[in-house]
């Protein structure tokens, strides 16, 4: 494997799974060591004391090496373990957002932080000496007071850059003191480079639900090395089939199987680099003749056998009379099924599908009968539909229809749609109080709808309630499909509490790419005296300017009170002074007391004040730290990061997650992961704090589907649950947890927040 291509999988295997990759480099014989280097390894004794020295650079950033990693990189030559530990700490300080420099526009903060009208009349003091100083200046000097005519604060001299060096800042803040709550992760031996890129190839392409944008492009990267090789047994996501495909086509290989006309659509799009979830236009450009004729006769096969998806057209004509523009169908008469495709992107052929069948039947008042037709020929429809095929149903005879036709549909249907629709029905109301299983939402009148790009919208919940009977047979058939598709031998597992709670990865838009990101609606205990945000963002063309801010509400989402820009302290803490713009990255910082924190929540958000949005940024990411207040360090300290996130969704207001007083007086964190659109220009806290307590009340009240539920099934099917706090297992066993520890038996299978996808059925 080329060079190059083993220096890009090694930080996408750590950033994935918390393993270095080590190429089977053969050990030299060792030197003789010297009595006080304790048997250094390598071929000139350098490879033991490098490893020691990788070994402590992490722990100054909260990572470690495995005690079997540490004794593998101590056996090699010096070369390979400089090569290795260049690139993993470089990715490990990528994780955490320790690959740049943090400074703050106070150079003490969060000490000596001044009140913001103390603050403002320093400003405005310095630049009335301005002018009395040097009268030549003055008409420059009072542009503050000329725009918008009145007063701009924030064109004040010296305000919103920096007046102080990065060395400057580290001069003025002690050294961090270790405290027994530092972050301490795992970093564990990995084998060669192409194997363990080729493992996580087949664990991304065979994912049963979809993957974010990120891990959708190293899916891509990795697919570019091995989609020749080794292939997963089935590619149930239609993007990362697409994904593959595109590889696969660049490297002259044949299409893996398609079964409808946007499968080919979704290829064609990441062929052109595009958007193979579709949600955005993709440019074709010309296509070699190899290409387009795969692409047209795998169009020609999927028509030929079932005429009725050339409905599927329709959804998507524009996109596929530009492809039929490159495809050139016209030169291929051997595959007239293909241009068939073209004919009716173009309306020169006329297809009805499934879809306008069942629009017919509901419009006649036949609800079962439209059941049943997409019981029969999109199972996957129907469970999408349940819920309104239920609401059409006005008969009792009509409901049972409906609810027969979807059990049916139940084996046909994704592991993934079976816990969405689950999920779904847990926040549905039903219409008699008291629900066999005592289920049934009471609904906070509200619904929050989030889009592919974390787009968030609340509106009005006007559905009348779902009947109870049929919702409790529904919840009861879902949960013993899904019971049916777990391991026929239940394995012994080792569960650690606090996983349990978080959510489910249903889908891959719920959550961003970083570190100790959990899914939406995830719930994870918050210990510590200290609670600190942090945003860092790169400016690329134009002058940008995001503000940090933290919104804090009381238990009916009223009375707030913020920290941000124009409130710099108050009596739970401080905010570490406004930044506006980052030529050359800039960050800010917010600092809470949480025994101080009015109220029973708090918002950190990310506002776009001016300049470039969060896509169009080079950089930008957003983060929380945890520590106690003995500990002193700076403002940014790597060893306390709990979370980073990376933002580039749409919208100008990012809420990556809300902190909630729970009742027994204890603080949590809950994902949220998503935008809002904002204004072009000038967003800030004040301004949207309506909009933002109106989605948390939509927000979190739902229930979301946990880790918990499917342990509860796994139990149920016999699986043993070991105790939390037992002795150690004496043999294999499924461990899910937070991060993978040390020591479990040799067998065993890890399950962590960065692989929760395969705890989904298939």
């Amino acid at each position: 494997m080329p060079h190059d291509a083993v220096a890009l999988f090694v930080p996408l295997v750590v950033r994935h799974t918390c393993r270095l990759p080590v190429p089977a480099v053969p050990a030299a014989p060792a030197a003789p060591a010297a009595p006080d280097e304790g048997g250094a390894g390598g071929v000139d004794g350098q490879g033991a004391v490098l490893a020691r020295q990788f070994d402590a650079a992490l722990m100054s950033v909260g990572f470690k090496l495995s005690g079997e990693l540490l004794a593998r990189l101590s056996e090699l030559p010096e070369a390979p373990v400089r090569e290795l530990a260049a690139g993993g700490l470089a990715a490990v300080r990528e994780l955490l957002g320790d690959h740049v420099r943090h400074n703050t526009y106070f150079v003490d903060f969060p000490r000596n932080v001044p009140d913001t009208e103390e603050f403002w009349g320093r400003l405005l003091a310095e630049l009335i000496g301005a002018e009395e100083e040097d009268e030549g200046e003055q008409e420059e000097a009072a542009e503050p007071f000329d725009r918008f005519g009145g007063l701009d604060l924030l064109a004040l001299p010296g305000y919103g850059r920096y007046r102080h060096g990065y060395e400057e800042l580290l001069a003025a803040h002690e050294e961090l003191i270790a405290g027994a709550g530092d972050r301490v992760t795992v970093l564990h031996l990995g084998g060669a480079p192409e194997r363990e890129a080729e493992t996580l190839y087949l664990a991304l392409a065979g994912s049963t639900t979809p993957l974010g944008a990120d891990a959708l492009r190293d899916l891509a990267a990795l697919a570019r090395h091995c989609a020749d090789g080794p292939q997963p047994a089935g590619i149930p996501v239609r993007e990362n089939r697409a994904v593959v495909n595109a590889a696969r086509l660049k490297a002259g290989s044949g299409l893996l199987p398609v079964d409808t006309v946007t499968d080919v659509l979704r290829a064609a799009c990441a062929l052109a680099d595009g958007d193979a979830t579709l949600a955005t236009p993709t440019r074709f450009g010309p296509l070699p003749r190899p290409v387009r004729r795969a692409l047209l006769a795998a169009l020609d096969a999927v028509v030929a056998a079932a005429p009725g998806k050339l409905a599927d057209v329709l959804r998507h004509r524009e996109r596929f009379k530009r492809l039929g523009e490159r495809l050139h169908p016209h030169e291929y008469p051997k595959w007239p099924h293909a241009a068939q495709v073209f004919a009716v992107a173009r309306g020169e052929q006329r297809a009805q599908g499934v879809d306008g069948r069942v629009e017919e039947l509901l419009a006649a008042g036949e609800p079962g009968a439209a059941a049943e037709l997409l019981a029969a020929a999109a199972p996957g429809k129907l469970l999408r539909a349940l819920d309104r095929l239920l609401r059409t149903a006005r008969t009792e005879p009509e409901r049972a229809a409906v609810t027969a036709a979807a059990e049916r549909a139940l084996p046909a249907a994704s592991g993934r749609l079976l816990l969405s629709l689950r999920e779904h029905l847990d926040n549905r109301r039903s219409d008699e109080a008291e629900a066999p299983d005592g289920a049934g939402a009471p609904g906070t009148g509200r619904r929050v709808f989030v889009n592919r790009d974390a787009r968030s919208h609340v509106t009005a919940d006007l559905r009348p309630p779902l009947p109870a009977t049929a919702r409790a047979r529904l919840v009861a058939a879902l949960d013993a499909e899904t019971a049916r598709r777990l391991p026929v031998d239940p394995p012994r597992l080792l569960v650690d509490p606090e996983l349990l709670d978080v959510a489910l990865p249903l889908s891959g838009n719920a959550s961003a790419a970083g570190l100790g990101v959990l899914p939406r609606g995830s719930l994870q205990p918050v210990r510590g005296e200290l609670l600190r945000f942090f945003v860092y963002w790169k400016q690329r063309e134009r002058a940008t300017d995001f503000d940090l801010s933290a919104l804090m509400l009381d238990e009916s989402y009223d009375n707030p009170t913020w920290l941000s820009y124009t409130e710099l302290s108050s009596v739970a803490g401080e905010h570490s002074g406004d930044v506006i713009e980052a030529p050359e990255g800039a960050s800010e910082f917010i600092n809470l007391r949480l025994a101080k924190v009015p109220g029973a929540f708090i918002v950190p958000q990310v506002n776009v004040y001016r300049g470039e949005g969060f896509a169009e940024v080079e950089e930008s990411f957003f983060g929380w730290m945890l520590r106690e207040d003995e500990q002193r360090g700076r403002p940014f300290e790597p060893r306390t990061v709990r979370m980073k996130s990376d933002l580039r969704g749409a919208g100008r207001v990012a809420l990556p997650l809300v902190f909630e007083r729970r009742a027994d007086g204890e603080w949590y964190a809950r994902w949220l992961h998503v935008y809002l659109r904002g204004e072009p220009v000038g967003n800030r806290v004040e301004g949207n704090r309506v909009t933002v307590a109106d989605l948390l009340r939509a927000g979190t009240e739902p229930t979301y589907l946990t880790v918990r539920h499917l342990v509860g099934l796994m139990v149920a099917n016999g699986a043993e649950l070991l105790p939390w706090d037992g002795p150690a297992p004496d043999g294999p066993v499924t461990y899910l947890g937070l991060d993978h520890p040390e020591g479990l038996p040799e067998g065993s299978r890890v399950i962590t927040p960065g692989n929760l996808r395969e705890l989904i059925p298939a």
